[in-house]
């Protein structure tokens, strides 16, 4: 009877652990998508609390930006999304962060200058306080 017992704690532990993370990963695409949905619509209150104060954003040119400066960027329309469509995205859950990597399809305006652009992308996410907030990214270029 015992061994039953314990079996029967395990299951369950595994069936909560699984509905667990169902739940999280639910949590986590919806905060990607207001991520990508901030990005098209720009507000300061809007990215600031998708991201952390400690955010380090990677463009795939190289180019380095903490939370301030990608937030100015985007918000002074410095960085202007027009369109963004995500594509064979995945979530890897590690405790109380993940890794989101996907490809970015969008058409920009940097500068003024319209242009297309097609660059993976690979998001760190972290729960802080019951909430993901994105505290790296980094786009890269594909090979040619």
């Amino acid at each position: 009877m015992n061994f039953l017992i314990k079996l029967m704690f395990v299951v369950i532990a595994g069936l909560v652990s699984s509905i667990s993370i169902a739940a999280d990963d639910q949590a986590l695409e919806k905060r990607v998508d207001d991520f990508r949905q901030a990005l098209l619509n720009p507000t300061e209150a809007a990215l600031k609390n998708l991201t952390s104060s400690d955010l380090t954003y990677g463009h795939s040119s190289g180019l380095m930006e903490n939370q301030s400066e990608f937030i100015q960027k985007l918000v002074s329309g410095t960085s202007d999304f027009v369109t963004i469509d995500l594509q064979d995205q995945s979530i890897k859950m590690f405790g109380d962060v993940a890794v989101v990597r996907h490809r970015l399809i969008a058409d920009i305006n940097d500068g003024g200058k319209p242009n297309s652009i097609k660059i993976g992308v690979m998001l760190v996410w972290q729960k802080q306080s019951g909430e993901w907030k994105l505290i790296a990214r980094q786009a890269f270029k594909f090979p040619v």
